[in-house]
Order: structure tokens, then sequence, then C-alpha cells
């Protein structure tokens, strides 16, 4: 799978089969990651909420099989993040489900759907010390 973010490569990129017992592997990443950039507490806790209804998303929208693919892109006191699956089908998204809900209330720019074959799910996390006080990584 190629890199979905632009022309940047990822800060870090996590390869594992499209499983759902492999969600919580994408949580645990997600959180030791988000600890290095000087998130809060709080704002490790929305990451992990956001990565695991974007891991919903996705899972169940790949071909049995095929691998996830996440990549975390380190910004100023924010984290983008990118899962990718092959889903040679093209899934709709579906706006109306559970995870997209939440997902789209937790975190800033989120975007899910088929891409050329893959089904991409794409957000961003934003640690409120860098919202609230201006501070710089």
């Amino acid at each position: 799978m190629s890199d979905t973010h632009g022309d940047d490569r990822a800060d870090v990129e996590l390869r594992l089969p499209a499983e759902g017992a492999y969600a919580t592997v994408v949580r645990t990443t997600a959180a030791g990651l988000a600890a290095r950039l000087d998130f809060t507490i709080d704002d490790i806790e929305d990451l992990r909420i956001a990565i695991g209804e974007a891991t919903a998303l996705a899972i169940p929208e790949a071909d049995p099989g095929t691998d996830m693919v996440a990549c975390f892109f380190f910004g100023r006191g924010s984290m983008t993040v990118t899962l990718e699956t092959e889903a040679m089908d093209d899934p709709p998204l579906d706006t109306e489900s559970f995870a997209w809900q939440v997902l789209d209330t937790m975190a800033q720019d989120a975007s899910a759907g088929p891409e050329g074959g893959r089904f991409t799910v794409r957000f961003t996390v934003t640690s409120h010390v860098a919202e609230g006080s201006g501070a710089e990584r």
C-alpha cells in the first residue's frame, strides 16, 4: 500500500492483519506515540477511542486475508492517522454508523471511504495543550 498523506513519509508505519484482534495493537501503538508527543491523558484517551472507531470502519471492509496499514504523521501538538485496507469492492462509507459518528466527533478532518481498491480512514487528533496554550512541538 502506498503512503496516502501527500508525498510525506509517515513518521511511523505499522502493518498487521486486517482482523479485529489486532485493533488493540493499533490503539496501544497510537497511545504510546501520543505520549511521546506530550499529549495529555485525556487527549490520549480521545485518540484511543478514535482509533477504535476507525478500525471498526476499516476492518470489516478489508478483503479476506489482507493487511491493514496504519500510518502516523506527527505535527505540532497533533497526530494524523491513516488506516488503509485492501477492498476491491469499493464499499461506501456508512455515515450513519455509530463508528463514523464517534470518529467524526472525536477527531478533526475525518474522512473515510474507498480509494482505488482500498478503504481508507484518515483523521487528525490535536492535543488540548497545544490548542489552549499555543505550545509547540
